[in-house]
């Protein structure tokens, strides 16, 4: 049986060897005046600058600082995933590790959070990021709270507290990181929030351009499909190919009416060809609704350890 620790802090790291200590330092001397339990979990996800030995540095004079060194760059999900299956507190803080969330902010995640809420999110209320970051941020957060419903006000924002149950039940891949509170939600977990410090970036710069954006909207689709259909995907597939399916046949009818009254279709062959690619389109995504039923009860999720190349726990 794994000993636990009240806290861990979760900080997936890619190359950030200038904020570490001072982020290090920051996280020691909030956390001392909370709980001695702790520690600090650092996911190294392909750092190609001195993160890595900064880090070891580190953990030779205060072994509550762990190291889990990701075998390339695969991305903040996997890097949090890890996290959290290697993480032994009770309470699971994550935050960057680019020093744009204040430490001093733990304390205020956790009143939240002892309020009664299983996982409570930070609010960067007031940002110090350009426009391209920010325009972005509120219209994605916007349509976000519109198609699922749900009150957060800042879904980028990574400064976050966990009790360790959640996370049994959260699943991460790809660029999902970002909806935990979404997925958590749906699974009538209590979400909160919390308006926390944002602080300027005071080294090197940020690992997300424009691409950014596409891949945001793209995942916000996935969430509010996989949310709403995850266990029932046919549903999904199923309206739509009824509803072409039906409009096919009922065009089908038309031209048969027309057939059968007037004995000819009168020139409305274009119609017809609509009528039977609605119908064909329709079974297509009946059919494609039961497959994926099918794929749901036969899927099993994976663990982080093909991805791990060392461990300093």
């Amino acid at each position: 049986m794994k000993e636990t620790t009240d806290i861990s802090i979760v900080i997936p790291a890619k190359n950030e060897d200038q904020s570490i200590p001072l982020l290090y330092k920051e996280i020691t001397k909030n956390l001392v005046s909370i709980t001695k339990k702790y520690e600090i979990l650092f996911i190294n996800d392909g750092s190609t600058d001195n993160t890595l030995e900064i880090l070891k540095k580190l953990r030779d004079k205060d072994k509550k600082v762990k190291i889990i060194n990701l075998r390339g760059g695969f991305g903040k999900s996997i890097a949090l995933k890890t996290g959290f299956e290697n993480s032994l507190g009770d309470i699971v803080i994550t935050m960057d590790a680019d020093l744009q969330d204040n430490p001093a902010d733990i304390k205020k995640l956790l009143n939240k959070l002892h309020e009664g809420y299983d996982i409570v999110s930070g609010w960067k209320k007031i940002r110090y990021d350009p426009i391209s970051k920010t325009l972005p941020s509120k219209i994605g957060n916007t349509l976000t709270r519109t198609l699922t419903g749900i009150k957060i006000h800042d879904l980028n924002c990574g400064f976050k507290a966990y009790k360790r149950y959640v996370l049994k039940h959260i699943k991460l891949y790809g660029e999902l990181y970002k909806y935990i509170p979404v997925l958590a939600e749906k699974q009538n977990f209590r979400v909160g929030e919390v308006i926390v410090t944002h602080q300027s970036r005071k080294f090197g710069k940020s690992k997300f351009g424009w691409e950014r954006n596409i891949k945001g909207f793209l995942d916000m689709l996935t969430i509010v499909f996989i949310t709403g259909y995850l266990k029932r995907p046919a549903h999904f597939f199923g309206t739509w190919g009824l509803l072409f399916l039906t409009s096919g046949f009922g065009i089908g009818l038309y031209i048969s009416f027309l057939r059968i009254t007037t004995g000819t279709i009168q020139y409305r062959y274009p119609l017809l060809f609509l009528g039977m690619l609605l119908m064909i389109i329709g079974v297509q995504l009946i059919s494609t609704g039961l497959l994926a039923e099918m794929m749901v009860h036969s899927s099993e999720q994976t663990s982080t350890d093909d991805y791990i190349s060392e461990k300093l726990i």
